[in-house]
């Protein structure tokens, strides 16, 4: 008899430009990709082998088809059969819905993991023991979502209101959700905080895939009807004749409203804690935060460090470029020197990068991006 864990594929869709981390995340070179943490892996790479440990099969990526030579050359475990290529951005709904659709074909019994490519997390034990729990969870037919406890009241993330036990034997620690509240104000998220009700949202599920599409086929109707017509030729000499075909047609939207909010109503959905430390890196102030965490440097280096001189400065140099780089007492500094792009601001105005990113684009410097 096949355990929960024999049924359990995980899933990685890697998409997102990361525009806070302008100029060093491009179209071309997007943050999964990189290296933010100095330790020499990529951040889709780390996510691989956090989740290749965990189950007997295989690990499935999505991604654009701008970057599939670059996931080919970093994660070359990964077979023809577990690589699906977008033809086009269409958000994480139709992303997380083919690969289910595409699963659930393949086994009927199949349970996904979906797990994002651009996140820091530590230790990888204590994730793969939240992880199993989850998958425990999913058996019972539920959407289980990791929460993740807040360290600050920030407006970025999605947050999740989960308080009485279901009482899973393998699972102890999985809670019943009651709801689900997309990226709210300041003063909302300080109450969520200061209630000690609410997690943050990481955007990690899993799920049956048959109850992912159950969901999806009753509230966006038209995008479960593309994929399950994609994923009907998959596999097969057609398959990339209907993904071409299919796709364009598809609707955008995000998985959390076409799945996770209305399952939450309906009662389907479930959360683990995650009860380890969890980054989605999502500007240069994180990543000068997680390398001085690690390191306990004032300046964090990334790249060439024989290229930057420092005199009582703080913060985070990335150098791309050959010049040398000279920094004379100044605090929380941030610098990112490209062969095309320089970039200079401090960690408290981070966010503001995707400001300039908006510049660039109202000034057609497309090359740039």
């Amino acid at each position: 008899m096949r355990t929960p864990l024999d049924k359990f594929y995980p899933l990685i869709p890697a998409g997102g430009v990361g525009s806070r981390l302008w100029p060093l995340s491009r179209a071309h070179a997007p943050k999964f990709l990189l290296d933010l943490t100095g330790n020499g892996s990529s951040l889709l790479r780390q996510t691989y082998d956090r989740l290749s440990g965990l189950t007997q099969s295989s690990v499935m990526i999505v991604t654009g088809e701008s970057h599939a030579q670059a996931v080919r050359e970093q994660v070359r475990e990964l077979n023809d059969t577990d690589f699906v290529l977008e033809p086009s951005p269409k958000d994480s709904a139709a992303a997380i819905g083919l690969a289910c659709a595409i699963l659930y074909k393949r086994d009927r019994e199949a349970i996904v993991g979906s797990f994002a490519a651009d996140h820091v997390i530590t230790p990888v034990g204590e994730f793969q023991k939240v992880v199993k729990e989850a998958v425990e969870t999913a058996a019972t037919g539920k959407i289980v979502t990791i929460g993740i406890t807040p360290t600050e009241p920030s407006t970025a993330f999605g947050y999740i209101k989960a308080k009485s036990s279901l009482g899973i034997d393998n699972a102890p620690s999985a809670l019943a959700v009651e709801s689900f509240v997309e990226k709210p104000d300041a003063a909302t998220a300080a109450d969520y905080v200061n209630s000690g009700e609410y997690t943050w949202n990481a955007g990690m599920f899993v799920a049956p895939a048959e109850l992912m599409l159950k969901h999806l086929k009753e509230n966006e109707p038209e995008l479960y009807a593309g994929i399950n017509a994609i994923a009907e030729d998959w596999d097969t000499p057609q398959q990339h004749q209907t993904l071409q075909k299919v796709w364009e047609t598809l609707p955008k939207t995000a998985i959390d409203y076409a799945v996770a909010e209305p399952a939450a109503a309906a009662g389907d959905v479930a959360m683990v804690p995650g009860s380890f430390t969890w980054d989605d890196v999502g500007d240069f102030d994180a990543v000068t935060r997680l390398n001085q965490e690690k390191t306990g440097e004032k300046l964090t280096v990334l790249g060439e460090k024989s290229n930057v001189l420092n005199q009582d400065s703080s913060g985070l140099i990335v150098t791309h470029a050959e010049r040398k780089i000279a920094v004379i007492g100044i605090e929380n500094l941030v610098v990112v020197d490209t062969p095309d792009a320089l970039l200079i601001t401090t960690r408290d105005k981070a966010q503001a990068v995707k400001n300039t990113v908006a510049d660039i684009k109202e000034l057609n410097l497309n090359e740039l991006l």
